[in-house]
């Protein structure tokens, strides 16, 4: 059973997320961020950054936590907030989104390749977010792995670390596969390669 750092964002719905996680057999430790440091990451098979309010600036521990498990090759998933945490980490610009989507569904284009492996494309996705990663200020070390038709980054995914990161919420009820999604993650913290920095 992979254990699972669960870093809430204050975020309404991060216990629907966990109840998927443990429905697939994560043993699942949330914590508030105000509570949580980088080094508390050690010990668990993978970090999970929940959705929440605000910007990654504001997300408390969100932002220096990308480095610390990149660092030790500890499998990260950003959802939401936690994508946009990815994003700054690596000095990517977070804006305002070209449209307030709250509750609303995109078909998403993606790699097949992580946590969309197996996974249609497009694929539908439940959205709530104000703010978006503006994709001509990712870095060479992070790819888009998925985005709207738009061009709205919907995926980020490191080039040698496994971190990755989603703009949508896979965990809402009218999201399609989101339970695989998360399934497709949780798979990649039993194939982890030992770190240490």
């Amino acid at each position: 059973m992979s254990r699972v750092l669960v870093v809430d964002n204050h975020d309404s719905f991060v216990h629907t997320i966990v109840q998927y996680l443990r429905e697939l057999g994560a043993d699942c430790d949330v914590r508030p961020r105000d509570t949580v440091t980088v080094e508390d990451a050690a010990g668990f098979d993978g970090v999970l950054i929940s959705p929440g309010p605000g910007t990654p600036e504001e997300a408390g521990v969100s932002v220096p936590l990308v480095g610390y498990c990149e660092r030790r090759g500890l499998p990260l998933l950003g959802v939401c907030l936690g994508h946009q945490a990815i994003a700054v980490a690596h000095g990517a610009t977070v804006t305002r989104a070209p449209e307030l989507m709250h509750g609303r569904t995109s078909a998403i284009v993606h790699d097949g390749r992580g946590v969309f492996a197996g996974l249609p494309s497009p694929v539908t996705m439940t959205r709530y977010h104000s703010l978006a990663v503006l994709p001509e200020t990712v870095p060479e070390d992070l790819e888009v792995t998925a985005a709207t038709a738009d061009g709205v980054v919907m995926g980020l995914r490191h080039r040698t670390a496994p971190v990755e990161g989603v703009q949508f919420h896979p965990e809402s009820v009218i999201s399609e596969y989101g339970h695989r999604l998360l399934g497709n993650w949780l798979e990649q913290l039993g194939n982890r390669p030992e770190k240490t920095v």
